[in-house]
């Protein structure tokens, strides 16, 4: 019984946490969902094209 009253207690202290959380509009969360994709394109570009730059240099030091 003294594991069902500590579960309770914390999912009531969850609750009230949560109610206190100061939550982003949705503005905010389409703003920095931009973000993070034209950050994630751009760093896979980048290492896109580090990638090929020195694969074609191994390979020149190789052949």
């Amino acid at each position: 019984m003294e594991k069902l009253n500590k579960a309770k207690q914390f999912f009531w202290d969850s609750k009230q946490e949560l109610k206190k959380v100061t939550w982003p509009t949705r503005q905010q969360t389409m703003t920095s969902t931009w973000v993070v994709i034209a950050v994630t394109v751009i760093l896979a570009v980048f290492l896109g094209l580090v990638d090929l730059v020195l694969s074609k240099f191994i390979g020149f030091i190789l052949n």
